[in-house]
């Protein structure tokens, strides 16, 4: 497996589902702007996406990817195959028991998340009905991440990256051809959460029949609770759970933490959920193109790597990692600090969404840009745990993460009021990274090959020399003021970012930053 072309190819499906979702969102903030109905959405959808994180992509493929990986590579591709439906199985009853729970008990959800909205008793109503319709999305997403983590294991990138799309176009969908005939329009939103799920369940189950992976599922449906004393007594299956519980603790912190932000950001001025929820969106662009698209990647390799014993191998694969996101990420944090006005004009102001909402969205971005590098490494350096079936290390690394972030919200937040609040998550994530990165050297997991002061110096240097472009050129323009002339205003955008890109890549290139070393991948212990 070539890594670099693997990255190459999740990164590009990757960005089509960016594409796409921007596309979602630019429709969201014309046609419903950020008022009190797309406070109750966010907040509404935060909570199955909150669950979402816990056991999808947070907690349970962490315990579920290595595990696994490892069955398929010591027992053979049918053990692997039998342990994934029974996994499959159990998660389904478990989050089906969850999802009428949460359903029964959503106004006391919204209210520990909002606070009751301040007294705003419309807006709470709305929000807990929206919970109640939306909630069974949390069953169907963490299927569809059971069969990514299973597609992925089988070396089958593509599909799972492009899987996302369609929630997307089930949102664009649902705004342009239903919002208008409903007396609620904000509805159509929770049609499109549903319709997008079983969407992408349906993609995904084709995937795993193609491959074959589905013939365990029939049989265990004829005989359910046979199945499910088996699937109890499976060793593997309890080696799962018990990895779970530590990994559930820590994406918990991180969605603890996110309550808490949410709480905050529902007492402060009205239409703060919403200007965090757009700002969070461009910031995911370049974490998700990145970070996910490596940390997809490098999690079975780095499993294999491990499990055969190859230290060196696990080493190089996190250094390169490192590496594609030191030169990738600080480019992208300046710009999206400094163009954080452009970008939010462009791609938002229009209908419904105000100069104010242009203005606060681009503040929230630039606090969030200031943690862009290490939300990004944490996406390769957590791998570097998880391969060796270590989730207690990140456990206390995103505790301390929680404990910090809280104490920054305390100063912040009465000063800068949602800005705050998207600071205090920057440098928190500068802080997660920089200790998980500590640990990895400290037990010798990771050691930092040649080159990096280089990289630092010459990777500063055409940054500061692109933020400068960029600053000069979008000062010349009244972002606000070209509301009228939407296609020119996107048009002048990605000049500038053309011309930042030509300036940053073209000053790498003068001070001879080795392309082929960086761009070389390690050799995969998949690789024949």
């Amino acid at each position: 497996m070539n890594l670099l072309k693997t990255v190459a190819t999740v990164s590009g499906l990757t960005l089509v589902s960016r594409i796409t979702g921007l596309a979602r969102e630019v429709l969201t903030a014309s046609i419903f702007g950020a008022g009190a109905q797309t406070d109750a959405f966010f907040v509404a959808f935060r909570l199955p996406n909150l669950l979402r994180r816990l056991f999808a992509e947070g907690a349970f493929s962490q315990a579920f990817v290595p595990v696994l990986g490892q069955v398929k590579a010591q027992e053979g591709p049918e053990a692997a195959r039998r342990l994934a439906t029974r996994v499959g199985l159990l998660l389904f009853i478990v989050l089906s028991m969850i999802t009428v729970g949460a359903i029964l008990a959503a106004p006391a959800l919204i209210w520990l998340m909002t606070g009751g909205f301040s007294g705003d008793q419309v807006r709470f109503d709305l929000a807990v009905a929206l919970t109640q319709w939306m909630f069974p999305y949390i069953v169907m997403i963490s299927l569809v991440a059971l069969a990514s983590g299973v597609l992925n294991t089988w070396s089958e990138f593509r599909l799972p990256a492009f899987t996302p799309v369609l929630l997307n176009l089930a949102f664009i969908g649902a705004a342009l051809l239903l919002a208008p005939r409903l007396e609620e329009p904000i509805w159509a939103l929770a049609a499109a959460v549903l319709v997008g799920g079983v969407a992408q369940m349906v993609l995904q189950a084709w995937g795993l029949w193609r491959l074959g992976l589905l013939a365990d599922l029939a049989p265990m449906l004829r005989t359910p609770i046979d199945s499910i004393k088996s699937t109890w007594n499976d060793t593997r299956v309890r080696r799962i759970l018990t990895l779970m519980m530590p990994a559930a603790l820590a994406v918990s912190v991180a969605q603890v933490s996110l309550v808490i932000n949410t709480h905050i950001a529902a007492r402060l001025e009205t239409g703060s959920v919403s200007w965090l929820s757009y700002a969070d969106r461009l910031m995911e662009f370049p974490t998700a193109l990145l970070g996910v698209a490596l940390g997809t990647v490098l999690l079975p390799s780095l499993t294999r790597a491990h499990s055969t014993g190859s230290a060196q191998e696990v080493s190089a694969l996190i250094d390169w990692g490192l590496r594609l996101v030191v030169v990738l990420a600080i480019p992208a944090a300046v710009g999206l600090a400094i163009l954080s006005i452009p970008l939010a004009a462009s791609l938002f102001h229009y209908g419904a969404f105000t100069a104010k909402d242009m203005e606060m969205t681009g503040m929230a971005m630039q606090a969030y840009a200031v943690g862009l590098l290490g939300l990004i490494a944490v996406k390769v350096l957590a791998p570097g745990f998880y391969a060796q079936q270590d989730i207690r290390t990140p456990v206390k690394i995103a505790l301390a993460t929680l404990i910090l972030t809280q104490c920054f919200n305390l100063i912040l937040v009465p000063v800068l009021g949602h800005v705050g609040l998207a600071l205090a998550t920057g440098l928190a994530a500068c802080f997660n990274a920089g200790l998980l990165w500590w640990k990895l050297r400290g037990r010798g997991t990771y050691t930092a090959a040649p080159g990096w002061v280089w990289i630092w110096l010459k990777v500063i240097v055409a940054s500061a020399a692109m933020g400068f472009t960029c600053f000069f050129l979008a000062d010349k323009v009244l972002w606000a003021a070209a509301q009228a002339t939407p296609f020119l205003r996107i048009a002048m955008l990605l000049g500038i970012i053309l011309v930042a890109a030509l300036v940053y890549f073209g000053g790498l290139s003068l001070m001879r930053l080795s392309w082929r070393g960086l761009l070389k991948a390690p050799k995969s212990g998949a690789e024949a």
